[in-house]
């Protein structure tokens, strides 16, 4: 709790209404022998004010760095409502709305939850939140394998494309499960997945095609032709999607003919504060056929006795719930506090903010990928089309030049050496929102000193 407003008053009368003299009395359970006495080298007390200038120094003493990093955690303009809201009593504490006749408020919630990612992605049913979006993607695999039932493989093309953490995450939960992963490659000249490599695959067994879009290097696959190839031959698309592009880009139910079997996300983005890489939350939908294989909860509406509108829990296919051979996942969960956040933050936007949000990230990774391209020794990695994330290519390594940055206050980016050696001195660099062209023009400065800093290759 932000503030206690009870005085010395209102906690005697609490104490005497409930029959003890103090509040030491409340814990007379505990022996005293395990009690401590005292805490050595604890400082005296400060008041609110000494509290406060304490926190800001120690504050200052962090530093607050000019962020330009991406890769799948995104900083965006959170509103105050937001956390004002979740951070309220009657959510922070909230546990799992099993009695329905208790937690009204919370599967309401939920449902609405349901019903705007539903809606951002273009599918018919979504789930009430996955662990993280690396983890969503690999129940997507294990569902698209229960799902496809004329296969009988349980291979999983994965691009390459694919965010790399994503692809570890998939092997890590389902390989030991029978599932193979599959990699495909990518052009390095235009940095999607090359159509060629699904020549390959013709005339065999195979589960589902994972897409990313934007795919990790921002740039804009090829999702209609990717989709239509894969139903073509009884293959399950799974969508990888960014939930603030779907604002401005296709949503997945509608790539193609039929639109995408599964998607998955990292609802991040949504409200949720970058948190030095988390508590965050992801996201599942699908079509109805395959509601059944979807893990985890479902909330749903319905009409009591009297006609009156009510929400339960509709879906429930947990270990908890269910003999565990049945279920769906043992290992999927309900990240209720930050979809909270993430529900009342697109209620605030609503469809016309989020597509400005949107908007705004494109029009200043566009203005980035210009200013710095000016920089001596750096240009575009691909010149097609991206949303809010851009790869540079440098002559000369990437890791004492972000290093340079640092000292100067910049988090230049990525460096993609470690994951994408192919691409040389390859560079990840992203813009949302809150940055400014004064901002994007620092970097530039910056990044021009730090190049004349370090040797080039």
């Amino acid at each position: 709790m932000a503030f206690i407003p009870h005085t010395a008053a209102d906690v005697a009368a609490m104490l005497a209404a409930i029959g003890v003299a103090r509040i030491e009395d409340l814990f007379a359970e505990i022996p005293p022998e395990l009690r401590v006495k005292s805490l050595a080298g604890v400082p005296e007390a400060l008041n609110e004010m000494e509290i406060g200038r304490l926190m800001s120094a120690r504050a200052r003493a962090d530093g607050i760095a000019l962020s330009f990093l991406g890769a799948g955690a995104y900083e965006h303009h959170i509103p105050a409502a937001v956390w004002a809201i979740t951070t309220r009593g009657e959510f922070y504490s909230a546990y799992t709305p099993y009695q329905a006749e208790a937690s009204q408020g919370t599967l309401q919630l939920i449902y609405e939850f349901q019903s705007m990612i539903a809606g951002l992605t273009g599918m018919e049913v979504a789930n009430a939140s996955m662990y993280d979006g690396a983890s969503a993607t690999a129940e997507a695999a294990l569902m698209a394998v229960r799902a496809n039932r004329k296969s009988r493989s349980a291979r999983i093309l994965v691009p390459q494309t694919l965010h790399p953490h994503y692809r570890q995450v998939a092997v890590t939960t389902a390989s030991n499960q029978g599932l193979k992963f599959e990699e495909l490659p990518y052009g390095t000249h235009d940095g999607i997945t090359a159509a060629d490599a699904l020549a390959r695959y013709e005339g065999q067994d195979v589960t589902a095609l994972v897409i990313q879009q934007p795919n990790f290097f921002g740039r804009l696959e090829e999702v209609d032709a990717l989709t239509d190839w894969a139903h073509a031959r009884g293959i399950l698309v799974i969508a990888v999607v960014n939930p603030t592009s779907l604002a401005l880009l296709k949503p997945p139910g509608e790539w193609g003919a039929r639109g995408a079997d599964i998607a998955v996300g990292e609802g991040q983005p949504l409200g949720v504060p970058l948190s030095s890489g988390g508590p965050y939350f992801g996201f599942m939908t699908t079509r109805m056929e395959y509601v059944r294989q979807m893990p985890g909860r479902i909330v749903g509406r319905t009409v009591d006795s009297t006609g009156r509108e009510g929400f339960t829990l509709t879906l429930q296919a947990r270990e908890q719930h269910i003999r565990r051979a049945r279920a769906t996942s043992n290992i999927c969960t309900n990240q209720g506090l930050l979809m909270t956040a993430a529900t009342v933050y697109l209620s605030l936007l609503g469809p016309q903010g989020l597509m400005r949000t949107a908007a705004a990230a494109h029009a200043r990774t566009r203005e980035l990928v210009t200013a710095l391209t000016r920089v001596a020794g750096v240009r575009a990695a691909f010149a097609a089309p991206c949303f809010h994330e851009a790869v540079l290519q440098l002559d000369r390594p990437v890791a004492p030049v972000l290093e340079a940055l640092a000292v100067r206050g910049i988090l230049g980016g990525l460096d993609l050496a470690g994951y994408y050696p192919e691409l040389g001195h390859a560079l990840l660099v992203c813009a949302t929102e809150t940055k400014t062209s004064a901002d994007i023009e620092r970097y530039r400065s910056v990044l021009t000193e730090a190049m004349q800093s370090v040797r080039a290759a």
